[in-house]
């Protein structure tokens, strides 16, 4: 029998059964149900799609995050090796000072180099717009 409401002005069609009215209710609401299920999961991924869009990351500013956690979670170990805080802030600092200590004369030298370059080059310039052999 089907779930149609029956028309009270054809005299031939009968009563549907009960059970039969209950099951085809039944049935009627699994498919509501799954409908609205799919439209809430299609809303839902809509809504993450925007929110994603609108919070893009910009990768330089994810890869300075990126450090900043690694050097957090480095100074995290060194405090708990050393027992405390201060010392791993020590030992970090010793750390950080030897690498400047390193760095520190090859970076002059190689400013000094780049200004000394950027000098001659100055140099050959003036004396080929002045027309000078050189």
């Amino acid at each position: 029998m089907s779930a149609a409401r029956l028309d009270p002005s054809i005299p031939d069609q009968a009563a549907p059964d009960p059970a039969d009215r209950t099951a085809s209710l039944a049935r009627a609401e699994r498919v509501d149900l799954k409908e609205a299920q799919a439209d809430v999961r299609e809303a839902y991924e809509r809504g993450r799609k925007d929110e994603r869009a609108s919070r893009r990351r910009h990768p330089v500013f994810m890869t300075l995050t990126f450090a900043a956690a690694a050097c957090g979670v480095t100074l995290l170990a060194l405090a708990m090796i050393n027992g405390s805080f201060a010392g791993g802030g020590s030992v970090a600092d010793q750390s950080l000072n030897a690498a400047v200590n390193r760095a520190e004369p090859q970076v002059r030298d190689a400013a000094s180099q780049a200004g000394q370059s950027l000098r001659d080059a100055g140099v050959k310039a003036k004396a080929k717009a002045a027309g000078a052999p050189g």
